[in-house]
């Protein structure tokens, strides 16, 4: 997992937000939006806070998504 991307999610207060599948999925959107490592691709300035917050509330909502549609076993 990125470093930059745990420190980007501290400094926005949104760390406490994220799970560890959650914060993998945003070192991937990243690197496929950028077509580099993640940590590299914040420290080279290719992707700014905002699409980074972006990116961030995009995989918390599929993960909202699919907690409510996942079905219950009792």
């Amino acid at each position: 997992m990125s470093i930059r991307v745990r420190e980007w999610l501290r400094l926005m207060d949104l760390l406490h937000l994220t799970t560890h599948e959650d914060r993998v999925e945003i070192d991937r959107e990243i690197e496929r939006r950028t077509g580099v490592y993640c940590d590299d691709a914040i420290d080279r300035g290719l992707i700014s806070k905002r699409e980074f917050e972006e990116i961030v509330h995009s995989i918390l909502k599929r993960r909202k998504k699919r907690t409510k549609e996942a079905p219950i076993v009792v």
